[in-house]
């Protein structure tokens, strides 16, 4: 009897798809009313405005046109995933250049020869820089380009593509679970709750060390045991393949670390400083971004001395090998477009608005991070949800007599939180995508330390609650 096995990340999209599809036609449509906000430059909804509308229950032909929209609206060409999507086939190519040059392989074999045993200590420094990207500004859809550094690093190291994995998505993922200054949750979501955005400062520090600590644990004692024991990987099935992916060949000698080389590695390192900074500092997104990693590629194959034609050809072979996580992202936001198109996203939340009435402060704080923390699963933006849900629930706060801070720590503490697993989320599909692992092999591997890291949260939040 053939075993079943668990479907593809693309199976899965789209039967969710299907699914908020069949609940168009099932939930009451509905909207809030919505004014401009001028400190946010948005719209943003009223509390207390939810009304019914006429039905937009969406059919065949909507959930085929799903993929399509995410790319972009149809309707006036604006963009929806169509940038990130682009970002990671330019992403793709500018990889498959440097590798190209031997740089990559050399740099990993060098690495290792000086570690020397000490690889495990790798985790806990990177951890920290993702996290430290997750905390400042948010880090999401920029670690993409690191899962095809990092993961051959680590199965070099003795390790297998969930620790490489592991250490970005979870690295990055509790960083935004403590978002203490990130422009894109906590302070989107402070201004929208009409406070300011250091209200609540220190338990967002407490949540975001406490939250790293665990997870540096929790990777490094996996990472251990498969070193000890291939076999306990829980990706073990694929270990020779996965050797032959990211590694190319086991048996081919490592390429020198010569000057050239090292120039790349450091053409290729500066690239990367420059998006960090690009990011934070000077306000780039995708677009500029594709064209840094496309600039970035060009002088990477001319320092590497690559001939017209190789260079070329390997842009376009590894924009080719990330052509399936591109399209990930699309499905996972035209899933959040069919909800939008049936009207149901604001129903939903007038049904979360609606359960919070009358609750103690304590329960009321742990609540709204359950709320939140659905919300998010069909709203994976942070930004989006911020604007769309903390104009409603960060007034009902004060009936509750609970400080407004407390809502907005709930809040992107639950939005960190379900997009380290997420199926709508293109960043948790498409890494799981790029490090060929199956979305119910990170299930298991993300299940324990995501339960503790939820019991963690509501501890936090209610000790909030009592001493605010």
């Amino acid at each position: 009897m053939k075993k079943l096995k668990f479907p593809s990340a693309y199976t899965i999209l789209m039967i969710l798809t299907v699914l908020m599809a069949v609940l168009t036609w099932m939930i009451p449509a509905g909207q809030y009313q919505m004014e401009k906000n001028e400190t946010l430059g948005r719209m943003v909804p009223l509390v207390g405005s939810y009304q019914t509308v006429e039905a937009n229950p969406q059919g065949v032909i909507d959930v085929l046109m799903a993929p399509i929209q995410g790319f972009y609206d149809p309707s006036n060409y604006a963009a929806r995933a169509v940038d990130v999507a682009l970002f990671v086939l330019v992403i793709g190519g500018f990889l498959a250049v440097v590798t190209r040059t031997g740089a990559i392989d050399a740099g990993i074999a060098g690495t290792m020869k000086r570690l020397n045993g000490k690889e495990k200590w790798m985790i806990p420094i990177l951890m920290g820089l993702f996290a430290l990207g997750g905390t400042v500004y948010g880090m999401a859809e920029e670690t993409i380009p690191f899962y095809a550094l990092l993961i051959p690093v680590m199965i070099a190291a003795g390790y297998d593509s969930i620790v490489g994995v592991a250490i970005i998505m979870v690295g990055a993922g509790i960083g935004c679970l403590g978002s203490t200054i990130n422009p894109f949750a906590t302070v989107i979501a402070s201004n929208a709750a009409e406070i300011n955005f250091m209200e609540g400062v220190w338990l967002r520090v407490a949540i975001l060390v406490i939250g790293w600590l665990a997870c540096v644990f929790y990777v490094m004692r996996y990472a251990d045991k498969v070193k000890r024991d291939p076999s306990q990987s829980l990706v073990a099935h694929q270990k020779e393949d996965n050797e032959r992916h990211f590694l190319h060949s086991k048996e081919q000698e490592a390429p020198e670390l010569t000057g050239t080389r090292k120039a790349v590695l450091a053409i290729f390192g500066a690239t990367f400083a420059v998006m960090m900074w690009g990011v934070s500092v000077a306000g780039w997104w995708m677009a500029e971004l594709s064209a840094l990693f496309i600039g970035a590629s060009i002088v990477a194959g001319l320092v590497g001395k690559l001939s017209e034609t190789e260079l070329t050809n390997s842009f376009v072979d590894g924009a080719r090998d990330l052509l399936g996580v591109a399209l990930i992202i699309a499905i996972a936001r035209g899933l959040v477009v069919v909800m939008d198109n049936g009207n149901i996203t604001h129903t939903i939340l007038n049904y979360a608005e609606g359960l919070l009435g009358g609750l103690s402060q304590v329960a009321f704080v742990n609540a709204i991070y359950w709320v939140e923390a659905v919300l998010c699963l069909v709203v994976p933006s942070s930004s989006g949800l911020a604007v769309l849900s903390m104009p409603v629930l960060a007034p009902l706060a004060d009936f509750a007599g609970v400080g407004r801070e407390l809502v907005v720590t709930a809040f992107q503490s639950a939005s960190g939180l379900p997009n380290l697993v997420t199926p709508t989320s293109g960043v948790v599909m498409g890494g799981l995508a790029i490090g060929r692992v199956a979305y119910s092999s990170w299930l298991r591997f993300i299940g324990p330390l995501l339960a503790f890291l939820t019991a963690m949260v509501m501890v936090l939040l209610s000790i909030g609650t009592v001493l605010s």
